[in-house]
C-alpha cells in the first residue's frame, strides 16, 4: 500500500499543472506557542516564537472559528515604530504572499485597530477591523526582487496592529506572469468560485498552490449582489482537464452557474478601486448538450468593444467539453462597483455559464532605500549585537525610519543622518562609509570605536562629524579640511596623534580636539594663524567705530527733516487713523502695536469703496464691500457689526492668523483697521465669488463641470492641508463650508473666513473648546465631547465633497425628508453601491464614473463619526489627484475616434500609473473567444 501511495505523490510531481512544492510553503502561526500540523489540510503551521521578539501573543476568545491557527494573534504596540517578519525567498520567483487578520473578542468601546500592512516599502493595504468575528485576508503575487521580502505592521490610528497569520506559497513558472511585474505586484481583490456547494472556501490540498476561492454563497455587503433572474446552479463529478496557464483547481472548475433565461449578471465591490486590473474568467462546459445544441454569449457589462464584440463559444474555444478555457484582461480599468454580465446570442440554444473569476490589482513597487546605505547600516548594528537599537526590522526608511536614522524624501531613500551617540558601538568604523553619498551629519560620540578615522572623502554633503568620547586612534586625515560642506567636526577625548591638518584651522569649521594629548597643531600655521587673528581683530574696531558715527548722523538728520515737515495733516485725520488699544488681540496690546498686519487708515477705505457704496455680501460678522485701493488692486472689505467681546476676539483671531501664515490657497490679508467703535479686515477681491454661489445656488453663475469641481476641491484641500501641517502649531479652521471657499478670477480656489481658527498646542492631541460651526458642517464628535482636533475640519470638507458631486445644500428637510442630511443620504446610497444616484444631474452621462467613485469614497471616509476613523488631509488630497487623473484620461482619449483610441479606455497605465502602455490592439491582450 505504501508503495502505491508513494507512486501516486511521484507521478503529481511529474505532472506539468501541479508542482511538488508542499515542502517549500511558509505557514507562520502568529501568537502561537508551539508547531503542529493543521489535520483538515495536512499542512505544517509554524510558531513566530522564535522569529518574532515584538508584541505579545494574545488569546482569541469569542471567534466562532475552529481552525487552531486562528486561536491566537500577535499583537503589537501603537508607536511610531514597524513591526516586521522577513521571509526567505528565491530572487524571480513568483511567490502568492498572504496575512489574515482574526480580531475575535469585541472591542471594548466599539473601537476597533486600524492600520498599514506593507511588503518591503509598498503599502500593501490599510486594515480595518470592523467586524470581530471575521477573518481579513490580504494577498498579494509577487515576482521576488531579492533573496527576502519583510511583511511589516505599522502606523496605527486606532488600537493596536497585529497579525494571525503570515504564508509564503510558491507558483509554477507561467503562473501570473505579466509584462509589468518589474514595477508592479499583484493585489489580489477577488477570486470567486461560482456555483459553489457550501459557503466554505476551495484551499489546499484541492488547490495545490493554495488559492482562497471564496463561494459565491458567502453573504458579505455587497459581495455578490443583482443576480439574474434564471441563475441557476449546476455541477459534475466528472474530471475537467485545468491544464492551462493558470491551474485553477478541479473542484472549482466542476462547478458553475447558469443562466437559463439567457443572462447571467452580479455586482461586485472591488476595495481599493478604481484602477488597472488582470482581470481572468474561467469557463468549462460541464454540462452534456444535445447534438443540435450550442452555448454561445457575449459580455455586455462592462462595454468594452474589443471584447464586448466578441463570442464565447466554450466547448469551441477549450477544444471540447469538461477543458478549461481562461479568456482574460491582462490590464484593464475596473470601477470600484463592477457590475457584470453575460448574455446568450440569438443562435444559442443555452445560456450563459460562468465557472469562476479572479482579480488583482496592479500595485506599483516603491523603492526601497539605497542597498549601499542599508549595507553599512547593517555594518553597525553588527557592532552592537544585543542592544535594543539593532533589533528594528523592515526597510530603514519606509514606512517609517529606524529611530537612529534620518533619511531623504529621493527615489530611492537615502540616509541623511546617523544618530548613534552613547549606543555602545564597538570596534572599528566601518569603511563602507565612504559609499554613504547622502550622509550629511555622522554622530558617534560616546561608544567604543577603536582603530583610525576611515576614508570618507566622498561624503561631499556631509556638514557634521562627532567622534568624541571613543578611543580612536592615528592621525586626523588632511582630506577633512578638504570636504566642501563641513561645518563641525568634534574629535575630543580619543588617541589619536600627530600634527593637525592646517586646513581645520582656518576658522572655517568649528573644529574641537581637546582631550588627545599626543595631538598637536602645526607650528608654522599656530604663529600664523595668531597673527591673523590679531589683524582681524583691529579691522572689526575699526568698523564698528565708523558705523555707530554713521547711525549718529543719520539719527541726526532725520530728527531735522521731521520737524521741517511739521503738522501736514489736519488733526481729524490723524486721530482717524489713531489704532484703538482696547479689545484688541493678545498681550494688552493693539493689533497696531503687535504689528502683524499692514495698519490702513479709515479715510483711505473708504475712499477706495467709495464710501461702502458697493456691498457684495454679508460676512461671518458683518457686511462686505467692494473697493479699489490707490495702487489699483482690487479687494473686499469686511466690516465687523458686532461689538461683543466674542466678536472682537474673532476679528483678532482673523488678524493674527492670516497674518503670520502664506498659501496660494488661502485667502490673502492685505490691511485691517480698528479703533473703538468699528473694525474692518481688507482681503484680496475674489472675482467669482463663493464655491456656494456655483453648486448649490440658484444663480446665473457658470456651471461647473466635474473637472472644475475637482480642481476646486484639489485647491482646497492644499490650504487646509497647509494649515494642519505647514504651520507651527498647526491651525484647525473650524468652519470649513462651500460659502468660505472663494474663487478667483482664474478659479482657483482659496480658503477664506478663520475668524472661529483655532491654534493645536504641539504636546496636545486636541483643543477643548465650545463647538462652534454650521449646522450640517460640524463634526458630530465635537460637538459632543467639545475636543476640537483637525479631524473636525476633515469632517466639514466631507461634507463639501458631498455637495460638489450632489450640486445639494447639506441640510434640507425637504431634499432628504427624514435622513435632513447630506451625509445619512448619502452614505445609505453609496453604501448600496450607487453612486448614480447621489450625482448632480448635470454631471451624469459628462463624467468618469470611476472618478466620482473615488471623491464619493473618501468623502464617506471622511464623515466617518469618529474621528479616529477619518483621513488625513493629505490623504484626502491624494484621492482627489487620482480622481483628476482618472477624469483627465478620458478627455485624452475622446478626441480620437480609432478602435486603438477606444481599446486605450481599458489602458490607462501610462496615465494612472505612469508607466508605458502595451499596444492592446495586439492579439497577446485580447481574447481568443471566437
Amino acid at each position: 500500500m505504501d508503495f502505491f501511495l508513494q507512486s501516486f505523490v511521484l507521478l503529481l510531481c511529474f505532472t506539468p499543472a501541479i508542482v511538488c512544492q508542499v515542502t517549500e510553503f511558509v505557514s507562520i502561526d502568529c501568537g502561537s506557542a508551539s508547531n503542529y500540523t493543521d489535520p483538515s489540510t495536512g499542512l505544517a503551521w509554524t510558531s513566530d516564537a522564535g522569529m518574532m521578539g515584538h508584541g505579545k501573543p494574545v488569546v482569541v476568545v469569542n471567534s466562532n472559528v475552529d481552525s487552531q491557527q486562528y486561536q491566537r494573534r500577535r499583537d503589537f504596540p501603537a508607536d511610531e515604530k514597524k513591526y516586521c517578519y522577513t521571509l526567505n525567498t528565491k530572487e524571480r520567483r513568483r511567490y502568492l504572499v498572504r496575512a489574515t487578520f482574526l480580531y475575535g473578542s469585541p472591542a471594548a468601546e466599539g473601537t476597533y485597530p486600524k492600520f498599514q500592512l506593507y511588503l518591503d516599502a509598498t503599502k500593501w493595504g490599510t486594515i480595518t477591523i470592523s467586524e470581530s468575528s471575521r477573518i481579513y485576508v490580504k494577498e498579494m503575487i509577487i515576482r521576488a526582487p531579492s533573496n527576502s521580502i519583510d511583511v511589516c505592521l505599522c502606523c496605527a490610528t486606532t488600537e493596536s496592529p497585529f497579525i494571525s497569520t503570515l504564508e509564503l506559497r510558491p507558483l509554477n513558472l507561467s503562473m501570473y506572469a505579466t509584462d509589468y511585474e518589474d514595477n508592479f505586484y499583484l493585489k489580489v481583490a477577488a477570486r470567486v468560485d461560482f456555483g459553489a456547494q457550501s459557503n466554505e472556501p476551495i484551499r489546499y490540498p484541492d488547490d495545490p498552490y493554495d488559492r482562497i476561492w471564496d463561494s459565491d454563497l458567502v453573504k458579505r455587503p455587497n459581495f455578490l449582489v443583482d443576480v439574474a433572474e434564471g441563475t441557476e446552479r449546476i455541477n459534475t463529478t466528472k474530471y475537467v482537464d485545468t491544464n492551462t496557464r493558470e491551474y485553477p483547481p478541479v473542484k472549482v472548475m466542476q462547478t458553475a452557474v447558469v443562466g437559463t433565461k439567457g443572462m447571467l449578471s452580479y455586482r461586485l465591490n472591488l476595495d481599493e478601486f478604481p484602477a488597472n486590473a488582470r482581470a481572468f474568467a474561467y469557463f468549462a462546459e460541464i454540462e452534456d448538450l444535445g447534438k443540435n445544441e450550442t452555448r454561445k454569449f457575449k459580455m455586455e457589462r462592462p462595454y468594452v468593444p474589443d471584447y464586448s464584440n466578441a463570442v464565447v463559444n466554450i466547448a469551441e474555444n477549450a477544444n471540447g467539453s469538461y477543458t478549461l478555457y481562461e479568456p482574460s484582461y491582462m490590464n484593464t480599468t475596473l470601477d470600484f462597483i463592477l457590475s457584470f454580465s453575460f448574455v446568450k446570442t440569438r443562435d444559442s440554444t443555452r445560456g450563459p455559464l460562468l465557472s469562476a473569476m479572479e482579480i488583482c490589482r496592479y500595485m506599483q513597487i516603491a523603492t526601497k532605500t539605497d542597498e549601499q546605505d542599508v549595507s553599512t547600516l547593517n555594518a553597525f548594528r553588527s557592532m552592537s549585537l544585543g542592544s535594543d537599537w539593532t533589533d528594528e526590522d523592515g526597510d530603514p526608511c519606509v514606512p517609517t525610519q529606524w529611530e537612529w536614522v534620518t533619511c531623504s524624501t529621493t527615489s530611492p531613500p537615502r540616509i541623511t543622518k546617523i544618530t548613534l551617540s552613547g549606543k555602545n558601538v564597538k570596534g572599528e568604523i566601518p569603511r563602507e562609509l565612504q559609499h554613504m553619498e547622502g550622509l550629511t551629519e555622522l554622530w558617534l560620540d560616546g561608544n567604543s570605536l577603536t582603530g583610525p578615522i576611515p576614508d570618507l572623502s566622498n561624503l561631499v554633503n556631509l556638514r557634521t562629524i562627532h567622534l568624541a568620547n571613543n578611543a580612536l586612534t592615528g592621525p586626523i586625515p588632511s582630506y577633512l579640511g578638504g570636504l566642501p560642506s563641513l561645518l563641525e567636526l568634534n574629535v575630543q577625548n580619543n588617541s589619536l596623534s600627530g600634527e593637525i591638518p592646517s586646513s581645520l584651522l582656518t576658522g572655517k569649521v568649528t573644529f574641537k580636539y581637546e582631550g588627545n594629548p599626543n595631538l598637536r597643531p602645526d607650528s608654522k600655521h599656530s604663529t600664523r594663524y595668531k597673527v591673523i587673528l590679531g589683524a582681524s581683530i583691529g579691522g572689526l574696531v575699526i568698523i564698528f567705530v565708523l558705523f555707530a558715527v554713521s547711525i549718529f548722523f543719520l539719527c541726526h538728520f532725520r530728527t531735522k527733516v521731521s520737524h521741517q515737515k511739521g503738522d501736514t495733516k489736519g488733526e481729524s485725520m490723524r486721530t482717524s487713523a489713531k489704532p484703538s488699544t482696547t479689545g484688541s488681540i493678545a498681550r494688552g496690546g493693539s493689533l497696531m502695536d503687535e504689528g502683524v498686519a499692514y495698519y490702513i487708515p479709515l479715510p483711505e477705505i473708504e475712499e477706495a469703496t467709495e464710501n461702502f457704496s458697493k456691498k457684495i455680501g454679508k460676512g461671518s460678522f458683518g457686511p462686505v464691500y467692494y473697493g479699489r485701493l490707490r495702487d489699483g488692486k482690487e479687494v473686499a472689505v469686511k466690516t465687523m457689526a458686532d461689538s461683543s467681546s466674542h466678536g472682537t476676539k474673532q476679528f483678532a483671531t482673523e488678524v493674527a492668523l492670516l497674518s503670520r501664515i502664506h498659501h496660494r490657497n488661502l485667502v490673502p490679508l492685505i490691511g485691517y483697521y480698528e479703533d473703538d467703535h468699528q473694525r474692518m479686515l481688507v482681503y484680496e477681491y475674489m472675482h467669482n465669488g463663493t464655491l456656494r454661489d456655483h453648486v448649490n445656488e440658484s444663480t446665473d453663475k457658470k456651471h461647473l463641470d466635474w473637472l472644475a469641481r475637482l480642481h476646486i476641491a484639489e485647491d482646497a484641500a492644499k490650504g487646509l492641508e497647509y494649515l494642519h501641517t505647514g504651520c507651527n502649531p498647526s491651525i484647525i479652521h473650524r468652519d470649513v463650508k462651500t460659502s468660505n471657499i472663494l474663487l478667483d478670477i482664474n478659479m482657483r480656489a482659496k480658503v477664506s473666513d478663520f475668524g472661529l481658527s483655532r491654534q493645536a498646542e504641539e504636546d496636545l492631541t486636541h483643543v477643548s473648546s465650545v463647538a462652534r460651526g454650521t449646522v450640517g458642517y460640524l463634526d458630530p464628535e465635537y460637538y459632543a465631547n467639545q475636543q476640537l482636533t483637525e479631524k473636525s475640519d476633515v469632517y466639514s470638507f466631507g461634507v463639501v465633497l458631498l455637495e460638489l458631486i450632489s450640486g445639494r445644500k447639506p441640510f434640507s428637510t425637504e431634499e432628504y425628508g427624514a435622513d435632513w442630511s447630506i451625509v445619512h443620504w448619502a452614505r445609505s446610497l453609496i453604501r448600496k453601491g450607487d453612486v448614480i444616484s447621489i450625482m448632480d444631474p448635470t454631471l451624469v452621462g459628462h463624467v468618469k464614473v470611476e472618478s466620482v467613485w473615488r471623491i464619493a469614497e473618501v468623502a464617506i471616509q471622511c464623515v466617518e463619526r469618529h474621528g479616529s476613523s477619518r483621513p488625513r488631509m493629505h490623504e484626502i488630497l491624494s484621492a482627489i489627484q487620482d480622481a483628476i487623473k482618472i477624469e483627465k484620461g478620458i478627455d485624452k482619449l475622446s478626441s480620437s475616434g480609432s478602435s486603438k483610441a477606444q481599446s486605450s479606455r481599458k489602458t490607462l497605465l501610462t496615465s494612472f500609473l505612469d508607466v508605458e502602455s502595451p499596444d492592446v490592439s495586439h492579439s497577446s491582450l485580447t481574447p481568443s473567444a471566437r
